[in-house]
């Protein structure tokens, strides 16, 4: 691209910003209009919430939410007024002398609720002297009722334990739907996929390969999205493409040790699950995007990356299989790396349902924010890009294992300094008041429940005050941070023991990363160099979706109702999508048995991360990085393991997991992004930018 065609590109990229944000503001006003008409319909003194949601598409707590007198008995019940919480004492932290965090603790504010329930506890009241605190009109994250002491255990029968078979490895092929070129071992094929429909994919493969395929990686062409613009959603078109019927086939049942059955359902990386009429033959369609992103490489570099990455991983283990996602391997790969003797022989067992679900209620992810004008500049003079490479590989080597404790707040309180700062280094969750320092002016530091669509925000208007959940490392950095401790009151908490339960399976990927790495930047074939880079990043994605699926979500199910019968859709159903014809909705079952589930470990993984991004120390550097290490205002985003700042950083970089990459580097003057879009936009210019001036030199 040459500098005229750049500068033809961004005017066609304003012209399309402007487009989009009109559509938005068309949007927000169709929306506006539905909730007055909400309001309105509400008056009715049969309305009923469960009858509006559907007709509106949205959920029976968002028309609760705009008309409170439709909140049905068992919501109203959850919502009636709990017991008034204790007042907190405390004392703020100075920066010249931080006082014992016991005189920080408080009473623990509990709830009276059930022990299946828990529902929010009611805030405390502010001092008088106190700011109003902007988080009281937030949403509430769960507490442990007082009742709770029964959830700190373990499932009875439920735990993982090293399994004593090989998986059985699949014939795969690598499917180019554009041009259709499949790659199948070393021989190449040219298909005629017609409509690209599943229909004609499997038609076409199976004439070709007659003998049998039980995988079929899509590397480019995403058939799936080929009526888009017959659906309201993207979802929509991919369920369409999937459900469509295949003669000779029906959708998969499962088999064998293999629980996985039926279609998932994805926007970009769907999987569909068929087999056989007469169940003899079984195959799954899936993208390859689920391992790595590819930039134009045919299916032969594809499948070399498949053939390098297994043989760099029965380096370390001699019966590593492949499975068709990176998150089923890398949990696989885990698994086999369990102890056959000591301490965990018996393997690692698996939480109460009850302490899973508040995990998976006040335990995010990675943090994804964007921070724009005032706060920041309205012109930048530069974006710079950092990304921590293979970032969650630093932070396997400690994690949670033995049977949790309770920690209320007067317990915290009753240890010395000492016991509360080896309790917050450990492996822990902690319900906490936060309290924002009256002269901060830099990032927030720990995540809130956010108000609307959102999940989280970082809370840093000075006087702040909120209520939430944190992991320890998160609440350390809260304490001893750079700039200016945060008054942090402990309300309750989860401590377990330190153990060790990652630390092998994440060396040996690191190690197998390594290697790869490596062969990359030394392979004299341009081909071969590029397979092993995109294994690279196959290792990543192991480790990091591993560890996403320890993180075990409740079961959804997925149905659909006549738009005739709409006041048939379940209660509580999230309204997904709908036509003329269906109504498309799904709606929570609660948590499968699954041996596997370990939230308290990609918990403390997330909030180590996030504070990583805050600030982290090179010891043999002798120095620091991170956001808390530039200067107030500077900080345009946060995307999980990435910062986006006005000015560059000479921080240390060794190609070690958790270092600062610089990645990208865009010159301007340019516009603060004001969206997720603009940002995207421009980290895409900045990658470029660095890129051309990196090849000019």
């Amino acid at each position: 691209m040459d500098a005229q065609s750049y500068s033809t590109a961004l005017a066609d990229l304003r012209t399309l910003r402007d487009q989009i944000k009109k559509t938005r503001a068309a949007l927000a006003k169709q929306e506006a209009d539905r909730d007055k008409l909400i309001i309105q319909l509400a008056s009715y003194e049969k309305a009923k919430a469960e009858r509006i949601a559907p007709a509106a598409g949205v959920g029976v707590a968002d028309v609760v939410a705009l008309a409170p007198a439709l909140a049905p008995d068992s919501l109203a019940a959850d919502n009636a007024p709990q017991p008034q919480a204790l007042e907190p004492s405390t004392a703020q932290a100075t920066a010249d002398s931080a006082p014992p965090l016991a005189q920080r603790a408080t009473a623990p504010a509990m709830t009276t609720a059930s022990a299946r329930s828990a529902p929010p506890p009611a805030p405390a009241e502010a001092s008088a002297t106190e700011p109003p605190a902007a988080s009281e009109a937030q949403p509430s994250l769960p507490s442990i009722p007082a009742s709770g002491d029964a959830w700190f255990s373990h499932t009875s029968g439920l735990a993982s334990t090293r399994p004593n078979f090989t998986q059985q490895a699949r014939s795969t092929v690598f499917l180019d739907t554009t041009t259709g070129v499949l790659v199948h071992r070393d021989q190449t094929h040219h298909l005629d996929l017609a409509s690209r429909s599943a229909a004609d994919i499997l038609t076409a493969v199976f004439h070709t390969i007659p003998e049998g395929v039980e995988r079929i990686y899509i590397t480019a062409g995403d058939p799936w999205h080929r009526d888009t613009g017959r659906y309201p959603y993207l979802r929509d078109a991919v369920a369409a493409w999937l459900n469509a019927p295949i003669p000779g086939w029906r959708t998969d049942t499962g088999r064998g040790r293999d629980r996985m059955a039926g279609h998932f359902v994805h926007a970009r990386h769907p999987v569909g699950r068929y087999q056989r009429d007469n169940g003899e033959q079984h195959v799954e369609i899936r993208s390859v995007g689920e391992w790595f992103d590819l930039d134009g490489d045919d299916p032969h570099i594809v499948r070399d990356a498949f053939v390098l990455l297994w043989q760099a991983l029965r380096r370390h283990w001699s019966d590593a299989v492949l499975m068709g996602s990176p998150s089923q391997t890398g949990r696989d790969l885990w698994t086999r790396t369990i102890p056959t003797r000591g301490q965990h022989a018996e393997g690692f067992p698996v939480l109460s349902e009850d302490l899973r679900a508040l995990l998976h209620a006040t335990a995010g992810q990675g943090r994804n924010e964007l921070i724009t004008p005032p706060r920041v500049p309205e012109q930048l003079s530069q974006l710079v890009e950092y990304d921590r490479t293979f970032a969650y590989a630093k932070h396997t080597w400690k994690s949670p294992v033995g049977t949790p404790r309770r920690i209320t707040a007067h317990t915290f309180a009753a240890w010395s300094e000492k016991e509360q700062m080896r309790a917050l280094y450990g492996c822990g969750h902690w319900q906490v008041r936060v309290t924002v320092p009256d002269t901060w002016n830099h990032v927030g530091l720990l995540p809130a429940p956010a108000p609307g669509d959102r999940a989280w925000h970082y809370p840093a208007t000075p006087g702040t005050s909120f209520t939430t959940w944190a992991g320890g490392p998160e609440i350390h950095t809260a304490l001893t941070n750079p700039i200016q401790p945060w008054k942090i009151e402990i309300l309750d908490g989860i401590l377990w023991e330190d153990g060790k339960p990652l630390d092998d399976w994440a060396k040996k990927l690191k190690e197998t990363w390594s290697n790869l790495s490596a062969q990359a930047h030394f392979q004299g074939d341009a081909q071969q160099a590029r397979a092993a880079h995109l294994a690279s990043r196959a290792v990543r994605s192991i480790l990091l979706y591993g560890i996403g699926s320890f993180a075990q979500r409740p079961r959804m199910v997925t149905g659909t109702t006549p738009r005739t019968l709409e006041r048939d859709v379940p209660v509580n159903a999230e309204i997904i999508g709908f036509d003329d014809e269906l109504i498309t909705w799904q709606k929570p079952t609660g948590f499968a048995r699954d041996p596997n589930a370990h939230p308290e470990w990609s918990a403390a993984i997330w909030s180590a991360a996030r504070a990583a991004l805050l600030t982290q120390r090179h010891r043999d550097d002798d120095t620091y990085a991170g956001a808390l290490h530039t200067a107030p205002g500077t900080v345009i985003a946060f995307r999980t393991d990435a910062l986006y700042l006005t000015q560059p950083h000479n921080w240390p970089y060794h190609h070690q997991p958790g270092d600062y990459l610089l990645k990208g580097h865009l010159t301007g003057p340019m516009a603060a992004p004001a969206t997720e879009e603009e940002l995207l936009a421009l980290r895409t210019a900045g990658r470029t930018a660095l890129a051309a001036a990196r090849q000019e030199a």
